[in-house]
């Protein structure tokens, strides 16, 4: 009885943290450049034979690799990742990466993201620009051009999230080894005047929500179940 117990607070706190990544995907359905997140779990078989008993693990985060479709927004300022790489921004975390291409140019020729942090190039430096010649043009391997002449590159960046990974605000991600830079990628490339929307779909995680909410409501009713015939058990025997 008392291991339908843990079975049951196991299934419960894998069920919680499938809600909690859940209502964190619906909430950021409209959020450029994010990327939902996913969870992964296994089964821990504790005991051999029949007194074998399996328990769900905490599970692990993943980041979904699936693209966000491309919207076009007309503004030179814009960017958007064209296959599997990432935009690089340097933040008080250390170089953050990004699908959220909405960059902008400072006074100072400086290109920043839409939190004020520098662009990087490939090389890992910030993007310096001529504020005199207004904005860049960006050719698909994100070479940057103001009248004519070589201003600069963005960045593109290969990069792993790997499990349990680190956001940096919304659409950002902290990487846990050196992201290194992309060269010569046919399949990579970058768009200006056009952005990445979230990959989420909101009716399909809404859905997915309330499926997770009625197994975490029946899990609670299985535990509540298994504590009465405990406790039925017990009085039944101490009354002998």
């Amino acid at each position: 009885m008392q291991d339908g117990l843990y079975v049951s607070l196991s299934s419960q706190i894998a069920l919680e943290k499938r809600m909690t990544t859940i209502a964190d995907n619906v909430a950021n359905s409209g959020t450029v450049g994010f990327r939902a997140t996913g969870v992964k779990f296994e089964d821990v078989v504790t005991g051999l034979g029949q007194k074998s008993v399996a328990f769900t693990s905490a599970g692990e985060t993943f980041l979904s690799g699936t693209h966000g479709s491309m919207r076009e927004t007309g503004n030179p300022y814009d960017f958007a990742v064209q296959g599997d790489a990432w935009f690089g921004i340097s933040t008080p975390a250390g170089t953050v990466m990004t699908r959220d291409g909405r960059f902008t140019m400072l006074e100072t020729g400086q290109l920043v993201s839409t939190e004020g942090y520098p662009v990087l190039d490939s090389g890992g430096a910030p993007i310096q620009l001529d504020p005199r010649n207004g904005a860049p043009t960006a050719g698909r391997d994100g070479m940057l051009h103001q009248n004519g002449q070589a201003a600069g590159a963005i960045g593109l960046f290969d990069f792993e999230p790997g499990p349990n990974f680190t956001r940096f605000n919304n659409s950002g991600v902290i990487p846990t080894a050196a992201p290194q830079p992309v060269v010569d990628r046919s399949d990579v490339g970058v768009m200006q005047g056009f952005v990445e929307d979230a990959n989420v779909n909101p009716i399909l995680e809404m859905t997915r929500l309330i499926m997770v909410q009625r197994a975490f409501e029946n899990a609670a009713a299985l535990m509540r179940d298994s504590e009465s015939a405990f406790e039925d058990a017990i009085k039944t025997l101490g009354s002998k």
